[in-house]
């Protein structure tokens, strides 16, 4: 049979037209999509869009669907409280382990809606901190909170969260129980806190209320030995100070008084302030850090905000609201601003220090997204039943620490996280 070569060449020509065009049909449709599409590394959460989109978007090869967790990049502490219906991990009944200051709900808080909240970072999943899978990681490691009373605090929250799997033994404490240490026999794990509020010597003269009775002297040339010497023992370090350099203090170095901050005028001293203690303690602490040849994980933790409201801790200062802000409704106090810029400069520094020594040192930043709950403090609630008697009834307030279970515990998921990705 005789074929006709007219008919075969414009038969393959209208082949090479039809496959052109849907070549370029394609590419042009593809071109479209992908610059519709926002940067996966920006926002791991996608813009409102169809479910065909979203369809199409979760075809594309994995290597389109890295989240900045994935790459490494994620900023943990830059996002949102979310709401949470599952609400905390433990309950102040399921844990025994909570101080009487933070022990909100047993003290008659009235509300509950503060507990439905989580963080959820802008460019990144964050998983719920898993105890299980946490004290598996850490057979046989020992762990250490350093710091003031809100690393106290934070201890509480890691403790009663692992509580879900194995309860912790206390096998030590100091005579006023601010420094502890426990046990999780069956992982052969410890967690330690240790008080230590300006990481340096320092004498105090104040009552359980934080009133006063004379200058702190504070040595600043002299790390605290209650941490020191126990450095190189310890797996984990979360380390942290601030607050407590407000106070009046009288400044040492060398065993000779430098001079002090807010000291009264009878001691004719200069008054240096106290970004300058902090700033010169800060770099001490460092250089030690970045000098110590420490095989683990130290994060430093940076100062967390109060929230007290028309007044301050001393003069009727109050924290009522019941649920989370958004960003920019609040803004840092100015004493907290300058210690946070002291932190964040010193610690640039530091860490670039510790790269070349091969220390591991990482920053905690929990400033941001603890400004944004003014609604997980005691409030009146540090104490038992405040206004059983008398529904007026002046009490003291506290707007720094925070409600166990509440916003500290989701402290426990970043830090999760940064264990986990080294």
């Amino acid at each position: 049979m005789r074929i006709d070569s007219s008919f075969n060449f414009n038969h393959k020509n209208y082949l090479i037209k039809l496959l052109l065009t849907l070549f370029f049909s394609v590419l042009a449709f593809r071109l479209l999509f992908f610059q519709s599409l926002p940067t996966l590394t920006e926002s791991q959460t996608p813009p409102q869009t169809s479910s065909s989109l979203l369809s199409d978007l979760q075809q594309l090869p994995l290597q389109n669907q890295l989240s900045p967790t994935d790459t490494g990049k994620c900023d943990y502490f830059n996002g949102d409280w979310v709401p949470n219906p599952l609400g905390p991990i433990y309950t102040n009944e399921t844990c025994d382990l909570i101080e009487s200051h933070q022990n909100c709900m047993k003290n008659g808080r009235p509300d509950r809606e503060f507990l439905y909240w989580k963080w959820a970072p802008t460019d990144c999943e964050l998983p719920i901190f898993d105890p299980q899978r946490f004290l598996n990681l850490m057979r046989g490691k020992v762990w250490a909170l350093i710091g003031d009373s809100i690393s106290r605090n934070h201890v509480q929250s890691l403790l009663c969260t692992l509580s879900k799997v194995e309860k912790a033994v206390l096998v030590y404490h100091d005579e006023g129980y601010k420094s502890k240490s426990w046990h999780f026999p069956l992982y052969n794990f410890s967690m330690s806190v240790i008080w230590s509020p300006f990481l340096v010597e320092a004498a105090i003269f104040e009552d359980i209320n934080g009133v006063s009775s004379s200058e702190v002297e504070l040595y600043l040339d002299k790390l605290d030995s209650k941490w020191t010497d126990q450095y190189l023992n310890f797996d984990y370090i979360i380390i942290s100070t601030g607050k407590w350099f407000v106070k009046s203090a009288i400044y040492y170095e060398n065993d000779t008084i430098l001079g002090c901050h807010g000291c009264s005028s009878n001691k004719n001293l200069t008054d240096l302030g106290f970004d300058f203690a902090y700033r010169k303690v800060l770099k001490n602490i460092f250089n030690f850090i970045v000098s110590s040849n420490h095989k683990g994980l130290i994060l430093y933790r940076t100062s967390t905000p109060d929230h007290f409201e028309n007044g301050e801790w001393f003069s009727g200062g109050t924290c009522n609201r019941t649920e989370p802000i958004k960003e920019g409704e609040m803004e840092i106090k100015l004493l907290l601003r300058i210690l946070r810029d002291i932190e964040l400069e010193e610690f640039k520094k530091a860490a670039s220090k510790a790269s070349k020594n091969g220390v591991n040192l990482k920053l905690a930043d929990f400033a941001p997204l603890s400004l944004l709950r003014p609604d997980g403090h005691p409030g009146p609630y540090r104490q038992f039943q405040p206004f059983a008697k008398d529904k007026n009834a002046k009490v003291q307030t506290d707007c720094l620490h925070w409600c166990l279970p509440g916003p500290i515990d989701s402290w426990n998921d970043i830090i999760m996280e940064m264990v986990v990705n080294g």
